[in-house]
């Protein structure tokens, strides 16, 4: 038999029945008892049946009400428990992020952050997915992710971050490379390709000329892990085109040079990728603002 009573007045009995008053549940619920008894009473008539007794002083359950009060109970209290996490959710800083990152990003300045994040909100659990091709983020369950370069997801909110600029590099030992010019030069040596960066960009810093070079034929290393690329091109390996902060510290040291450098990548940024701007967990919120205070200007 399909009901016709409303559920909203059957949490109204619920309430009323514990609360043992038609006036406390009104305070509880926010709204006039005489509604409360119009409700019950419009219940009653539409299951046919008396929940309550009532008089002047206080009320009872009449035999079928206490039935139906200890059977819909545990699920009103189910639902109470539910409205509870959801409120969490928008409004306590706990429970679980699924983040997705580039690992070239993680090694850097995101680690650190992560962990500046997780120490001040001890209560928020994070779950990184590291990869430098592009996941589905979707299928995943994502929370957040990050990634560099114009961001193709429909649907998602797109918050620049940071910016990351590449150049060529090579061994400073390796001083027969050391004389390029010109990225058109880079056919006639070893090469180190660090994935998925595959085309080498370049734009020249007075004349703003852009050109375009396709490792292929010469490349004596390709991996997806910028740090074993740096370290190839650090050995000797090969010439490299890798970002401007990664290898900074390692120029600075006399480990690497600077190659042809007026040519350089164009700046890419990276950015913050997520759902829903408004209808976010408190958790998400408080990452996002995190990262965005945090992230170095470039990278």
């Amino acid at each position: 038999m399909k009901p016709n009573y409303s559920l909203d007045d059957m949490r109204l009995f619920w309430l009323v029945a514990q609360a043992g008053s038609f006036r406390q549940a009104a305070e509880q619920e926010g709204v006039p008892p005489s509604t409360l008894s119009r409700r019950i009473n419009a219940l009653e008539q539409t299951l046919g049946l008396r929940l309550l007794h009532r008089d002047a002083h206080r009320i009872n359950l009449t035999g079928t009400g206490r039935q139906y009060f200890e059977r819909f109970g545990p699920l009103f209290n189910e639902l109470d428990d539910i409205s509870g996490d959801l409120h969490a959710e928008k409004h306590e800083p706990a429970g679980t992020l699924r983040v997705a990152v580039p690992v070239n990003t993680m090694y850097r300045w995101l680690a650190t952050a992560l962990n500046q994040f997780q120490l001040r909100y001890p209560k928020i659990d994070l779950d990184i997915r590291m990869s430098n091709w592009v996941i589905d983020v979707g299928e995943q369950a994502i929370d957040l992710a990050i990634r560099v370069g114009e961001p193709v997801l429909q649907g998602w909110i797109a918050r620049p971050l940071t910016r990351v600029q590449s150049l060529l590099c090579a061994s400073s030992r390796a001083v027969q490379w050391h004389q390029i010019t010109h990225p058109s030069e880079l056919v006639q040596y070893p090469l180190v390709v660090s994935s998925p960066i595959n085309v080498w960009r370049f734009e020249h810093q007075q004349s703003e000329q852009q050109f375009e070079y396709r490792p292929q034929g010469n490349v004596r290393l390709t991996v997806d892990d910028m740090n074993i690329a740096m370290q190839a091109v650090a050995a000797g390996v090969g010439i490299g085109y890798l970002p401007r902060r990664v290898v900074l510290e390692h120029m600075q040291q006399g480990e690497l040079m600077a190659l042809a450098p007026d040519w350089l990548g164009p700046l890419r940024k990276t950015y913050l990728l997520y759902r829903d701007r408004d209808n976010q967990p408190l958790r998400l919120r408080l990452l996002i603002q995190h990262l965005l205070q945090v992230a170095p200007a470039e990278y």
